[in-house]
């Protein structure tokens, strides 16, 4: 990061001073920090003066929501004064909410981002200079891309285990990296690391035995759910820990030691709205809106960032506790009748019933009309008429009756360029 020009050891001065402060002066920090963003981004930022109008700055719940839809135009249009691509981190978001977009960060902001990133996976003694890391991200295809990332992977002590091929034999392989390098922590996608471990369980084989040097296992990017926490708990025989993020703002909510998801206060503000874009009090679940406290590139203000979640009611404004994170707002099914269902939720119903048997490797469902989903599956034959009959009722339990339910079988399920898989989409031409 230094070597590249980004200030990180003035990122981890500036983090060390803001999370030393009492909560007394925490609060007062955080309220000058949203007031200084947004007088400067009013100031030097042409996008987001035409943006923001009849601005009330007393007055926080004047300020506009930003949305995805808004940042999707040139990025010259969309950043500060004086900065150019040529002084700023330059990134693209990976297209799962739908709304793909180029984003920027001031180079101190995205100094922060990774002051962040270190201190957090500081609490379970990773240090990024020296400790192993297995890398369960995808990787670009394209030559030049693919001996770009390689060769960050070397110097950052990464290991990278492919993501697009989940067959037996890739696992056997992956199997023989683990015993044969020291590696000290997993890190990736969650449904990668899900699949590895059903393996291991087939073959009766705890991955810390085989590699003992392996510490803790770290998911990212795609949900986690708890049935598939406990079965990579019990097969690689280490403790999972959770993030949450977005690249274009910073690392979001970090599990604790303690397990309880600590959110990012130094760097970001985060608020949960409803429909009509009040203020949720803590316990209440709602769209989650996140401010960018640092970056002064390109305004992250009153940011939807697509996402329905709550945070605790033991939360406080130095350490709210991200207490549920259900879905994305997109991720949402219209049924026939007008009513609207998270997406993830009944995936979550179908999971239990469709994964008991150890049958189906993997899943996704898609809503391809009002009335009409496909459940795509992984697996070594046909779903039974029983399983087929059990998993239509549950659904039209959870959802309405008259639905209909389609099932298709397939050798492997289709990743997106990053390698992430999206549980659920919905095809439907409608705002959600």
């Amino acid at each position: 990061m230094q070597f590249k020009g980004f200030p990180i050891r003035k990122a981890e001065q500036v983090l060390n001073s803001i999370q030393s402060k009492s909560d007394h002066d925490f609060n007062i920090y955080v309220e000058n920090r949203k007031q200084a963003i947004v007088n400067y981004h009013l100031k030097h930022n042409p996008f987001y003066k035409t943006f923001t109008k009849d601005v009330n700055m007393l007055d926080w719940n004047s300020i506009p929501i930003l949305s995805k839809k808004d940042l999707q135009q040139p990025l010259e249009d969309l950043m500060s004064d004086d900065f150019t691509k040529q002084n700023v981190y330059v990134d693209k978001t990976s297209g799962a909410s739908g709304h793909p977009f180029i984003f920027t960060k001031d180079n101190f902001c995205h100094a922060l981002t990774w002051a962040i990133i270190k201190n957090r996976f500081g609490w379970f003694n990773i240090d990024f200079n020296t400790t192993k890391q297995a890398r369960f991200y995808g990787i670009p295809l394209d030559k030049k891309g693919y001996y770009i990332e390689k060769s960050k992977d070397f110097v950052s002590n990464r290991t990278r285990f492919n993501v697009f091929d989940l067959s037996d034999s890739a696992f056997e392989n992956w199997l023989s990296v683990f015993k044969t390098n020291k590696l000290e922590y997993m890190n990736g996608y969650t449904s990668p690391m899900v699949q590895f471990a059903k393996y291991l369980k087939r073959k009766n084989i705890v991955l810390r035995l085989e590699c003992p040097s392996l510490n803790v296992c770290i998911t990212t990017s795609e949900m986690l759910f708890e049935n598939d926490k406990k079965l990579l708990e019990t097969q690689f025989g280490i403790p999972v820990v959770n993030e949450y993020g977005a690249s274009e703002l910073d690392l979001i909510a970090f599990q604790k030691p303690n397990g309880k998801w600590l959110v990012n206060s130094e760097t970001l503000f985060v608020e949960v709205l409803d429909e009509h874009n009040n203020i949720l009090p803590y316990g209440e679940e709602g769209r989650l809106v996140i401010t960018s406290l640092y970056n002064k590139s390109q305004p992250f203000i009153r940011y939807d960032i697509g996402d329905i979640g709550s945070l605790s009611k033991e939360s406080t404004v130095k350490e709210p506790i991200l207490e549920k994170l259900i879905g994305r707002t997109n991720d949402i099914a219209i049924l026939p009748s007008g009513k609207k269902a998270a997406g993830l939720t009944f995936y979550y119903i179908t999971k239990s019933i469709i994964e008991d048997d150890g049958n189906v490797k993997e899943f996704v469902i898609e809503q391809t009309k009002l009335d009409t989903f496909k459940i795509i599956y992984v697996s070594s034959e046909n779903l039974s008429i029983e399983k087929i009959k059990s998993i239509t009722i549950e659904m039209e339990k959870y959802l309405e009756k008259g639905l209909h339910i389609n099932f298709e079988r397939q050798e492997k399920l289709v990743r997106s360029k990053s390698g992430k898989l999206k549980q659920f989409s919905s095809y439907l031409n409608q705002n959600t």
